[in-house]
């Protein structure tokens, strides 16, 4: 969603007075934990493009298919590291059907425009990174190579979560792979260049400059739930279509994909990539799987601190000293939640001894402390009274939506 703003973050709402029942419809629209939900961002940012099928085609990766190089002279000229990685920066195009008024007829239609990065070539064929959201609802996808050239690109795999995605071109045309640096290296007030195609590709490759301003970790709201992101914050001015493009040390390394940046009156400055060292593991997993296999658990939730007193109390019966958590409203059949016994306005409070107090929480800890097949303890306020419930985790069948 390049060409797009999100929307402000929302101002605090007041607590909501309706009952169970209401807050359970309600709750229809909330987090599904291991199934599609709903997402972006915090205050307002703007982004690349929009949902895209997985289309996995069966591609093979070797051990490291984005090995990360030691950091490398920092001091280098910032013009002679700029041309190390220019032309393995591309334009990504988004295409869609869209239902012409007149004709009622769909047709092909440029949704968004962002950017890419080159980071391998094997044999005749060429590997570039992205956001998820900028190649995100395409029916087509497009790249325009250093040349000006426009070739079809085939979506290797995406994930939502952390907005990265993989495509494959023919590799006739590309003459530069991108070298990525280890982000975790980075300091704070190191000189940085972001490259990418703010507007659209008429304005391709361009480059802006700043420093590393700090290291973050960012809430944001994603088509598959709320997450939290560790990201580079920069001053390197970022722009609609800059999305997906490289953040480069002055070596001439990629140690970050250009993802957001916070868009209000009176802000500048305030640009953030995905560090390289969380793109290596989701886009070498990408090019084995065409997607990120993780842990299902089958549950739609909703947060407790967003409850009214009234349905924490009297609905779920929680003990005053209780105020956050992430309340069950339904439990999807056949699923591992449902398997271990879990219902409909428990609420989780605990994973394994870790607090939970909410439902990006819930999610964090699932995504990141545990695996397929794990057997977890969970802590849970039922009826008043705390309780533990042991969930073995399973993978999603493609079945489940």
């Amino acid at each position: 969603m390049d060409m797009m703003p999100f929307e402000p973050m929302p101002t605090p709402q007041p607590k909501r007075r309706g009952r169970f029942m209401s807050w359970l419809a309600a709750s229809v629209a909330g987090a599904v934990i291991g199934s599609a939900a709903t997402w972006y961002v915090a205050p307002k940012w703007i982004h690349g493009e929009t949902n895209s099928q997985n289309t996995a085609a069966g591609t093979t990766t070797k051990s490291e298919a984005l090995p990360l190089q030691p950091t490398a002279n920092v001091k280098t000229n910032m013009i002679d590291a700029i041309n190390q990685v220019a032309d393995a920066v591309v334009g990504v195009v988004n295409i869609q059907k869209q239902v012409d008024f007149f004709s009622d007829q769909a047709q092909d239609t440029e949704a968004g425009t962002g950017s890419g990065v080159i980071f391998k070539k094997d044999g005749n064929t060429a590997y570039i990174v992205t956001n998820n959201h900028v190649i995100e609802g395409a029916n087509k996808v497009e790249v325009a190579l250093a040349n000006g050239k426009k070739v079809k690109a085939d979506i290797v795999g995406a994930d939502a979560l952390t907005d990265l995605a993989v495509l494959k071109i023919p590799a006739e045309g590309v003459t530069k792979v991108a070298s990525f640096g280890d982000s975790s290296k980075v300091k704070i007030g190191e000189p940085v260049a972001a490259i990418g195609n703010p507007l659209g590709l008429d304005l391709s490759r361009t480059v802006t400059e700043g420093i590393v301003s700090g290291k973050r970790t960012m809430p944001v709201s994603t088509s598959a739930g709320d997450w939290e992101i560790d990201v580079i914050q920069t001053d390197a001015a970022i722009n609609p279509g800059n999305s997906g493009g490289a953040l480069i040390n002055s070596a001439g390394q990629v140690i970050g994909i250009n993802s957001m940046k916070i868009a209000e009156t009176g802000v500048e400055g305030l640009g953030f990539a995905i560090p390289s060292e969380n793109v290596k593991p989701i886009v070498e997993q990408l090019m084995k799987d065409g997607k990120i296999k993780r842990p299902y658990l089958g549950v739609q939730l909703v947060d407790v601190a967003d409850l009214s007193d009234d349905v924490r109390t009297d609905e779920l019966k929680l003990p005053s000293t209780v105020t956050s958590g992430a309340a069950i409203t339904a439990v999807e059949p056949f699923s591992p939640a449902a398997e271990a016994g879990l219902k409909s306005k428990d609420v989780i409070v605990a994973i394994n001894g870790e607090k939970i107090d909410s439902v990006s929480a819930l999610r964090k800890y699932l995504y990141t402390k545990a695996s397929i097949g794990d057997r977890i303890k969970m802590t849970v306020y039922r009826d008043g009274f705390e309780t533990t419930v042991s969930v073995t985790l399973k993978a999603r069948k493609s079945s489940q939506s």
